[in-house]
């Protein structure tokens, strides 16, 4: 029989190792077909050179094969990394959004990621980014209001006239 051969068999593999990792099934089908494999005679070496693994990785899959079967193989809950602020400080957190920034010492009137991030600095002793901050204000239910620019120089009552906005009080403007 002709041997088959993939083209571009590099760009392949990397593509089909990136699929295992996209779920939970695979990844258990993945070490699946390693523990075949070591149950056919091959070593750890050899499946893991073939997977592309490290071979202590395959005698991990054997090793918790053998004490906790099938099950052992499967995805277990990742707890992720812990929360950079307690639940007490969240909600106290959430409570000091509610008030401008300006009566935490702060430069400025809306709060954006960086005012909050200097914020948890100075009164939590966390050190969060920016892109992080901003995340947090949607993960709490608050939305980012960005101020209108307004002209130095420009007349207050032209700028109303121009605004998208009616102006508030009783129609006709009288």
């Amino acid at each position: 029989m002709k041997k088959l051969e993939i083209a571009d068999a590099d760009v392949m593999r990397i593509a089909i190792q990136q699929e295992i990792q996209r779920s939970d099934e695979a990844r258990y089908d993945h070490r699946l077909h390693g523990l075949l494999l070591v149950t056919g005679g091959q070593s750890c070496r050899q499946v893991a050179h073939l997977f592309d693994e490290d071979p202590r990785t395959v005698q991990r899959w054997v090793r918790t094969f053998e004490q906790q079967g099938f099950d052992g193989l499967r995805d277990g809950q990742r707890s992720g990394r812990p929360r950079a602020l307690s639940a007490e400080q969240w909600g106290s957190l959430k409570q000091d959004l509610l008030s401008a920034p300006d009566r935490f010492g702060l430069i400025g009137h809306l709060w954006d990621g960086k005012l909050l991030s200097e914020h948890l600095r100075r009164h939590y002793g966390v050190a969060l980014g920016v892109r992080q901050c901003q995340r947090m204000f949607r993960q709490m239910g608050f939305r980012y209001r960005k101020p209108r620019p307004q002209i130095a120089k420009a007349d207050p009552q032209r700028v109303e006239a121009f605004k998208k906005t009616a102006p508030s009080g009783p129609p006709g403007g009288g």
